[in-house]
């Protein structure tokens, strides 16, 4: 299984969002270091600026295959060329709904054009993914044909892709299920978060024999973005038990510098690098995980550059207050602290924000006095 990220290209066609030639740079050498396999890095069809980056990019030497996208015309595989690209995704629609707005309806004459730039893109000794933008809303007897020529010409890859985001997991697994079974080409998943299911709809195309996930970090792009690249890679590592070879420590770092560049802030619950996501308040959670790690957390924080934390808040038990204030440096029995947890829930709820050790500590000694 293969994770191909296209971060720096359809993470970069988020609205509000534009990567400097530094941040891409960044960007890209962090990806590889938490383990993506192929990188997507952009549209050379956009122009000199954008073919200036990729050559950048190229010029890292990082181990993995890098993609350019483009539209299945000559013009944009000419672009592509011209920046020394070994690997092309070549775009084509799926659906009648956009064939219609593309190519009046005309599917011989986009197969045809298909097979012109696939054609050429092989004689340069390319690796060819033929792009099937709208698959989910396309017919399966058409993708079959596109497969069925795709393979004929050496395509080496179809994408299947959920533009619009509108697969359940169930259906997803029906379709890529009969596109594999036909051992044409491999299967790619590209699928789209409008409904939050960009992962699972992506993990059951694994499930169904496709061998690679489009990703972006963070999820971002295009109206809800893509499948999180974080997240499909602690997926595929845990949940799959694929041996997959990163730096997962740096998983929050790349995640910050994409928000950070994108203009955007990150959810403090965002699953795998989320700020919260090993804090436990919970009275029972807390107790759970003072005597067993593994008991409300599916893996360490420190896998993914986080710490584990236990708030003084709202829900919290005697043993959390036992912990901090034994973190200070106070022996005291667990059951003399029971009359501490009115208060503490009081002045939380009063102000929204839990305590310090320091409040704890003088909220104690006050308790003392009485």
């Amino acid at each position: 299984m293969l994770i191909n990220d296209t971060t720096l290209r359809d993470g970069e066609q988020a609205p509000y969002v534009a990567f400097n030639t530094e941040e891409k740079l960044s960007i890209a050498r962090g990806l590889v270091a938490c383990g993506a396999d192929e990188l997507e890095i952009g549209i050379p069809a956009m122009g000199t600026k954008e073919k200036e980056d990729i050559k950048e990019l190229l010029s890292l030497g990082l181990d993995v295959q890098m993609m350019t996208w483009n539209r299945a015309k000559m013009s944009d595989l000419d672009a592509s060329l011209e920046c020394g690209i070994k690997a092309v995704d070549l775009s084509i629609p799926i659906s009648d709904i956009l064939i219609d707005i593309k190519f009046n309806g005309n599917k011989t004459l986009m197969l045809k054009e298909l097979e012109r730039v696939i054609l050429a893109a092989k004689s340069e000794g390319l690796y060819v993914c033929i792009g099937g933008e709208d698959s989910s809303r396309g017919s399966l007897e058409f993708m079959k044909e596109v497969l069925l020529l795709g393979s004929e010409l050496g395509a080496d890859r179809f994408r299947y892709c959920d533009t619009v985001g509108i697969m359940t997991p169930t259906r997803i697994y029906e379709d890529v299920k009969a596109l594999t079974s036909l051992n044409l080409l491999e299967i790619e998943m590209h699928t789209h978060n409008d409904f939050g299911l960009a992962n699972a709809n992506a993990l059951s195309g694994i499930d169904a024999g496709a061998k690679s996930i489009n990703t972006t970090v963070i999820g971002l792009g295009e109206r809800a973005g893509n499948a999180s690249f974080e997240q499909i890679s602690m997926s595929l590592k845990h949940l799959y038990g694929q041996k997959r070879s990163c730096d997962a420590f740096e998983m929050r770092n790349l995640a910050l510098a994409v928000a950070n560049a994108a203009g955007i802030n990150l959810s403090p619950s965002a699953p795998i690098i989320g700020t919260h996501i090993f804090s436990h308040e919970s009275g029972v959670h807390a107790d759970g995980m003072m005597k067993n790690g593994s008991a409300y957390e599916p893996f360490d924080a420190s896998e993914v550059g986080c710490i584990r934390e236990f708030p003084i808040g709202k829900h919290s038990g005697t043993g959390t207050i036992l912990y901090h204030l034994q973190n200070l440096g106070i022996q005291v029995e667990k059951h003399t602290l029971q009359n501490l947890l009115p208060k503490i829930r009081e002045i939380v709820t009063s102000r929204k924000r839990v305590l310090d050790e320091v409040e704890l500590l003088t909220l104690y000694k006050e308790s003392l006095c009485l």
